[in-house]
């Protein structure tokens, strides 16, 4: 997203190594980004002018929640000190990234139609962990318009097993003919 949310995700990776909460700083950076994920109107308020720098940083402080440690708290406070609120969300995944090429973690996105069983999704985990030989991070998505099949992505990888694939691969063929 940027060599500023990076710069900024670097040190805070740093100073959680050096206090020994990488793993708790993880798990709030991903609530944060969750709260950004279902209030888009949170970048906005950071990025509006009209609010003041402590309304500012009480917005992520709330967005932090009960749960957050002091290292986020202390992160949030110099994020806004330096001015660089507009940046947080950025800064958030950059720090995830991070933290998973560290950790040896790779996420895994899997996409199909309508829900699978408990019973299919736990053979996928197996088979992706013997493949990967990497801690694994599951997203289950459902996504009628595939009609069928399964979209998967590891990574910069995807895998489209979808039935919506086949006929788009299907319509380019008959129209190229």
């Amino acid at each position: 997203e940027g060599l500023i949310p990076r710069r900024y995700a670097k040190a805070l990776y740093k100073y959680a190594q050096e206090h020994q909460c990488t793993q708790e700083v993880y798990a709030d950076t991903q609530r944060l980004e969750e709260v950004f994920a279902s209030h888009p109107a949170l970048s906005k308020a950071l990025s509006n002018p009209a609010l003041s720098t402590t309304e500012k940083e009480q917005l992520l402080v709330t967005a932090a929640g009960n749960e957050a440690g002091k290292a986020i708290l202390r992160f949030i406070n110099l994020v806004i000190l330096n001015h660089r609120e507009s940046l947080f969300r950025a800064t958030m995944l950059a720090y995830q990234d991070i933290y998973r090429k560290e950790n040896n973690i790779a996420r895994v996105t899997i996409v199909t139609a309508t829900a699978i069983s408990d019973d299919i999704m736990e053979r996928i985990k197996g088979l992706l962990k013997k493949e990967l030989n990497k801690e694994l991070e599951y997203i289950y998505e459902t996504d009628p318009s595939l009609i069928g099949g399964f979209i998967l992505r590891v990574e910069s990888m995807q895998l489209d097993a979808s039935i919506q694939n086949e006929l788009n691969k299907l319509r380019i063929k008959l129209l190229n003919k």
